[in-house]
């Protein structure tokens, strides 16, 4: 499939944390052993209760709760407290404290369960706006994805689109300003602009600037706020018929990157004009930039959710730095694994913002079998 599916709620730990409960019950039953004060262990075994409720599941909640219950019981033997009201207020107490893990745990399985049919909605929504595109054009073999921040729910802003026209085909990527469903109505106004006038304009500014019209359109129905902040970043870019080459048009977007052979780099187009839908700025739309695509080269287009990717020492993630001497790619399916692969490893953990990748490769022709 070319889009992933949204992640299911699953909190991301370490693994070691998991043992915790364990460790914490063993602890709390060893103190209230030795110590000569009654029970002193007993906020661990609570601390123990309550942990083991917040990460693991409902039967391990329960063999720690049953655990942290005998070994009480039988401290109170042990001290000669069973048959009187210290054993008894002891062993209410801990009865008390693993019903407060198993009803952590319940409250945490419910919260995960209703992230999960928010997901499952918003991958449903995300991909009946955005399609996925056609797996080869020509000789273009095609590969996209959409990934969700791991640590959101709501639907992002994140577009692609590949459209053949009589002028070559044509890509798009793009980035809504916000979330929720101001961005969806914006991505679907976007990508029915773009896939309308691929088809008719020659040229990629008068292109950019009917979708731009179409998304001031589209603004005068929401509020002051939105129209007032709301932009939309946005790379074009048309791949010329016959082995011509790339024509790019840059809106405020991240660069491309060129992978061929071992080597990637960034394809930069100069200064990028304004992102759409701050056209009323009346700043001009830069003209577009040429590039070779050679055959066995896979042009990567991402969002910022790539880029702007941190690592766990404040440095973004740069793809031509990172994917240098990784390839060659013989699909492009395979620069998108390893493109989130090494966005994965380089946050170490969930990230702050969507990221949507697009990729495509130019294999050879064919060679036709010749009768003699």
């Amino acid at each position: 499939m070319p889009n992933d599916p949204l992640p299911t709620y699953s909190p991301r730990w370490p693994r070691y944390v998991e043992f915790a409960p364990g460790v914490l019950v063993a602890g709390g039953l060893i103190w209230d052993t030795l110590s000569p004060q009654e029970y002193w262990g007993d906020p661990m075994l609570t601390a123990a209760s309550v942990t083991a409720g917040a990460l693991l599941s409902l039967r391990h909640t329960l063999v720690i709760g049953v655990v942290i219950i005998v070994g009480v019981a039988a401290l109170t033997v042990k001290d000669g407290t069973a048959g009187d009201i210290v054993g008894y207020l002891e062993l209410i107490n801990t009865v008390f404290a693993a019903l407060m893990g198993v009803g952590v745990n319940w409250v945490v399985a419910r919260h995960g369960r209703s992230l999960d049919v928010m997901r499952t909605v918003a991958e449903a929504a995300q991909r009946a706006v955005l399609p996925a595109p056609p797996e080869r054009i020509g000789s273009l073999t095609i590969a996209a994805r959409y990934q969700a921040a791991q640590s959101e729910a709501r639907i992002g802003g994140d577009a692609y689109a590949v459209q053949r026209t009589p002028f070559g085909v044509r890509l798009l990527i793009a980035d809504v300003r916000g979330k929720g469903l101001d961005a969806v109505s914006a991505v679907s106004v976007l990508l029915g602009a773009f896939r309308e006038a691929a088809e008719e304009e020659p040229g990629l500014p008068a292109l950019a600037d009917r979708m731009e019209r179409a998304l001031l359109r589209e603004s005068d129905q929401t509020s002051e706020e939105v129209r007032l902040e709301g932009f939309i970043t946005a790379l074009i870019c048309e791949i010329l018929p016959q082995g011509g080459g790339l024509r790019l048009l840059n809106c405020g977007h991240p660069a491309p990157y060129l992978c061929h052979g071992t080597e990637v780099r960034a394809l930069e187009t100069g200064e990028p004009g304004l992102p759409l839908g701050m056209g009323g700025l009346g700043v001009p739309r830069p003209q577009p930039t040429d590039r070779p695509f050679p055959v066995g080269g896979t042009l990567l287009l991402v969002t910022d959710g790539v880029t702007e990717a941190r690592g766990p020492g404040g440095a973004f993630y740069d793809p031509a730095a990172q994917l240098a001497g990784r390839g060659p790619f013989q699909e492009p399916r395979e620069a998108i694994d390893l493109l989130a692969r090494e966005v994965e490893r380089w946050t170490g953990g969930p990230r702050d913002d969507d990221m949507a990748m697009l990729a495509i490769t130019r294999q050879p022709m064919p060679t036709p079998n010749l009768l003699v």
